[in-house]
């Protein structure tokens, strides 16, 4: 499969069940709402995902299951990100073994590495694989940056890396990107609350959180906008944008499984140590997704719309 870096790409919750083993039923389930809602893509692994409790064998099942299970009908990316350039191989060999589309990759993980060494192991990563690369750019809770200098020296040598999930919230870097390397580097913008934002100022897609509860309303704004119906996407992102910011919070986790229990999309369940929201915290948590069920919009016919 050709993958075309646009459209609305879910990160996907990990489901679990009351064992802490994974909950593929209830994971199909999810997976095929976001099909049914019209996602261009399903990113496995990332944060939302918990990445870093799940072990080798668990990302594999995840990854083959999904695979099975869309049926070429979108691409399948899985998240990278490793301590060592070592491990990011083996994980990128293992990813193309299991039929993945693509690699999401973050900087090394724990390590805070240099320009140099972040650049020669995004580098060693893609001369290893076939497979293309959106790099996640997120120096606020990764504390790593990939300049747009860096991303000058990797392009020139690395063309399976073909992607940026920009989340560096600075909304301004979207229009940086494009005048750096017009179409050569793919945006698709990785923080919900500067969604609309950033597709308006040309970023290709929205890597999204919220859309594990709300696909249809996730979707629908991309689609609006891209066929120019910009009054009636702002009024749907309006209505969703204080469930958007469930996403930008250290328990955007439990925030947004919360979210798909209200909706029938998934679990509370989350692999200790994090624990289900309770207390003010979830009472603050319900209240947002309440009110925001209790005026949810109706959506126009979003899907085959003609592009300005």
């Amino acid at each position: 499969m050709k993958l075309i870096w646009e459209g609305v790409m879910p990160a996907v919750t990990t489901k679990f069940n009351d064992h802490d083993e994974l909950d593929l039923q209830t994971f199909k389930l999810n997976i095929n709402a976001q099909l049914e809602a019209g996602v261009h893509g399903i990113v496995l692994g990332g944060t939302l995902g918990e990445a870093s409790t799940l072990n080798d064998d668990e990302k594999r099942m995840l990854t083959r299951t999904t695979v099975e299970f869309v049926k070429g009908k979108v691409p399948v990316l899985i998240n990278i990100a490793e301590q060592s350039t070592k491990g990011a191989i083996e994980a990128a060999r293992k990813a193309e073994e299991d039929g993945a589309s693509a690699l999401m990759m973050l900087p090394p993980m724990r390590y805070k590495s240099g320009d140099r060494e972040t650049v020669a192991y995004f580098k060693a990563v893609a001369n290893s694989t076939k497979l293309p690369i959106m790099v996640y750019n997120n120096p606020v809770d990764y504390k790593i940056e990939v300049t747009l200098d860096m991303f000058e020296e990797l392009l020139s040598t690395c063309p399976n890396i073909q992607a940026v999930k920009e989340s560096t919230r600075d909304i301004s870097n979207v229009t940086r990107i494009k005048n750096r390397f017009g179409d050569r580097l793919k945006i698709l913008t990785g923080v919900d609350t500067l969604a609309l934002e950033s597709l308006l100022m040309g970023a290709d897609g929205w890597v999204a959180g919220l859309v594990c509860a709300f696909p249809a309303e996730t979707v629908a704004i991309y689609e609006l906008q891209k066929a120019g119906r910009i009054k009636e996407a702002i009024e749907i992102y309006r209505w969703f944008l204080p469930l958007l910011e469930l996403d930008i919070n250290p328990k955007l986790v439990q925030n947004i499984k919360l979210a798909e229990v209200y909706t029938g999309l998934g679990t509370e369940n989350v692999r200790p140590p994090r624990l289900p929201l309770h207390g003010k915290e979830r009472q603050h948590v319900m209240r947002i997704i309440e009110e925001g069920l209790k005026n949810r919009p109706s959506l126009p016919k979003y899907k085959n719309l003609a592009t300005v």
